[in-house]
């Protein structure tokens, strides 16, 4: 049997145990019924000369988009129809390792296994490249079905530009300090579309987390452990907004002057640093 890349490699082992990790506690929340949710890393820089000149494993397959910033970089993407649970203890089964191709519009798989990613990976290298092209420090990007936030997105009012954020951000201050950049949403698209990647790809400059109305959020982050975290920070309030209503009338949430001493006291970038 083939040795798995991740031999010898601790720092690309660590990556991959986190979204092992980060798999489960998706799972565990109902995040990731069946096969649902994505996650793609950027791992270039624990690939060493080795693994640059490892050969792939299945013939390349077309992006759908020229994407310049990514030429010869590489990811740990999920595979197609494969589940959240599953990944959690075997990742490198239910995921494999690509490289993105020169011609910048194609990838290969390179490790461990011919691991097909999922339909999704196209709207995850946009951002990715997106993510590199400007220089940010972000690695990760997560796509998952928070419960509370979907259903948030059933709801007329929380479609306007701001409402939803207002709502998270006025149920705990946490959510205010945390996720400092609310939540940008894309109206319902078909999942997987090129017109989805790119509606993404608008708000994602403002947002570290965007929501697909009737569908799911993606989040990027530094690893995808904060990624996870920009989500779950959100959910949270999603819930406690929930938990208020059903005790029969709509919350008060914190003021809008409560909310600003907030910010001003912890001094809440508009944008969060690297």
């Amino acid at each position: 049997m083939k040795e798995s890349v991740l031999k010898g490699r601790p720092e690309l082992a660590a990556v991959i145990e986190q979204v092992a990790e980060v798999a489960g506690y998706l799972w565990q929340k109902g995040w990731a019924e069946r096969n649902g949710g994505n996650i793609t890393v950027n791992v270039t820089e624990f690939m060493d000369e080795e693994c640059r000149t490892m050969p792939a494993i299945a013939s390349p397959r077309q992006i759908g988009k020229v994407l310049p910033n990514l030429r010869g970089k590489y990811f740990y993407a999920k595979g197609t129809g494969k589940r959240m649970r599953d990944l959690a203890r075997k990742p490198m089964e239910n995921g494999a390792i690509i490289r993105i191709c020169d011609d910048c519009q194609s990838y290969e798989i390179i490790a461990d296994a011919p691991v097909a990613p999922t339909s999704e990976l196209p709207s995850h290298l946009a951002l990715q490249d997106y993510l590199i092209g400007s220089g940010s420090c972000y690695k990760a990007t997560l796509h998952t079905h928070p419960i509370e936030l979907v259903a948030m997105s059933h709801i007329k009012c929380f479609l306007q530009p701001g409402e939803m954020t207002h709502v998270l951000w006025s149920m705990i201050p946490e959510t205010l300090a945390f996720a400092p950049l609310g939540i940008g949403i894309v109206p319902y698209t078909l999942p997987g579309s090129v017109q989805l990647a790119d509606a993404t790809l608008k708000l994602i400059k403002d947002y570290d987390v965007v929501l697909w109305e009737k569908h799911g959020t993606v989040s990027v982050g530094t690893d995808i452990m904060d990624a996870f975290d920009q989500t779950d920070v959100l959910c949270k309030a999603a819930n406690i907004y929930m938990c208020a209503r059903s005790m029969g009338s709509e919350p008060e949430g914190m003021t809008d002057e409560a909310m600003k001493e907030v910010q001003d006291v912890f001094n809440l970038p508009k944008v969060r640093p690297c």
